[in-house]
């Protein structure tokens, strides 16, 4: 498969801000070293628990925010150091769909300005192109033309995201970024809005980064999915290889905390306890070594490399060592 995101070695790590001088009392290290490739054309499910560092990597590959090192590769183009000028034409290649609805519209604007203006800041002046685009992809996302004179408080947390979705496509992206886009709704609307996800991914030829904390939303939409943990991603592989062979006791522990009717098919031979370390000060070792029910003693001294253990399968843990 042909890849359209090569991310190698991205850390950001935020300084720590200390008094009225600014004196760097340390850092919060958000991400660190990771590696991932995104294909063209693919759902790549990024899970893992709060303060993991799932956003920070989205906002990382969209250069919403500089990364402190590594390299973002784009089609084969490192953009990593480029300027915000030599960003525009990426810029028209890649989207965001925020988390909550209610916070990422304009309640000044009407539906049809909110779709009309990243229209005009790329260019494009013909009203009736842009009448005729807007109303097109109002249509795509199954919304009617007469919701483009009203305003967002109008609107359900449903029909927001649609609209939110909306202007993410209407200047013909390549990639969105899904951050958490279904977990501020209700249950069945959520499903509305994943199946409408893969619906615009197939007609639009759409490459996604899904990222999300619900296991069941991951395994519906992705095609890849990666685990990440404070900062660092344990584990990638095709999203049944990831459900029925995981191989990382984090992964695990994951799956064993999704809620399920029958409770004597769970495996609980792994369930992890306590809070996730502070990212001012991560262990040393593997990250994981602190809550890990299998812990060795080289896991509290050694970092563990990823090893690739499959086709496409790839696990940071020793306990893969000797399965490669």
């Amino acid at each position: 498969m042909k890849n359209l995101f090569e991310i190698k070695k991205l850390n950001m790590h935020y300084p720590v801000i200390d008094g009225l001088f600014g004196n760097i009392k340390g850092y919060v290290y958000a991400l660190n070293n990771v590696d991932i490739e995104i294909y063209e054309n693919e759902i790549l499910g990024l899970v893992g628990e709060s303060g993991s560092g799932k956003s920070t990597l989205g906002n990382c590959i969209l250069k919403l925010i500089q990364p402190t090192s590594g390299d973002i590769i784009f089609q084969g183009e490192n953009i990593t150091g480029k300027s915000k000028n030599e960003l525009k034409d990426f810029r028209k290649k890649s989207q965001l769909i925020f988390q909550n609805p209610y916070m990422s519209l304009d309640p000044r604007m009407k539906i049809y300005d909110i779709l009309k203006e990243p229209l005009i800041v790329n260019g494009l002046k013909d009203e009736e192109e842009i009448d005729l685009r807007i109303k097109n992809i109002i249509s795509l996302t199954g919304m009617s033309d007469d919701v483009l004179n009203r305003y967002p408080h109008e609107f359900s947390g449903g029909q927001r995201q649609r609209i939110a979705i909306a202007r993410a496509i209407i200047i013909n992206p390549e990639f969105i970024v899904a951050d958490e886009p279904v977990s501020a709704l209700d249950v069945s609307i959520q499903a509305q809005i994943v199946n409408l996800l893969l619906e615009l991914k197939e007609k639009l030829n759409l490459t996604m980064l899904f990222i999300s904390h619900d296991l069941s939303v991951i395994k519906y939409i992705s095609d890849r999915i990666a685990v990440m943990y404070l900062g660092e991603i344990v584990e990638l592989a095709p999203k049944e290889k990831l459900f029925n062979n995981h191989k990382h006791p984090y992964t695990e522990a994951l799956l064993n905390a999704v809620p399920i009717i029958n409770e004597k098919n769970r495996n609980k031979k792994c369930t992890i306890k306590g809070d996730i370390p502070s990212v001012h000060k991560l262990p040393e070792g593997c990250k994981f070594h602190t809550r890990c029910p299998y812990v060795m003693e080289k896991c509290k001294t050694l970092s563990p490399k990823f090893y690739q253990i499959d086709e496409n399968h790839s696990v940071r843990c020793f306990l893969c060592e000797n399965r490669i």
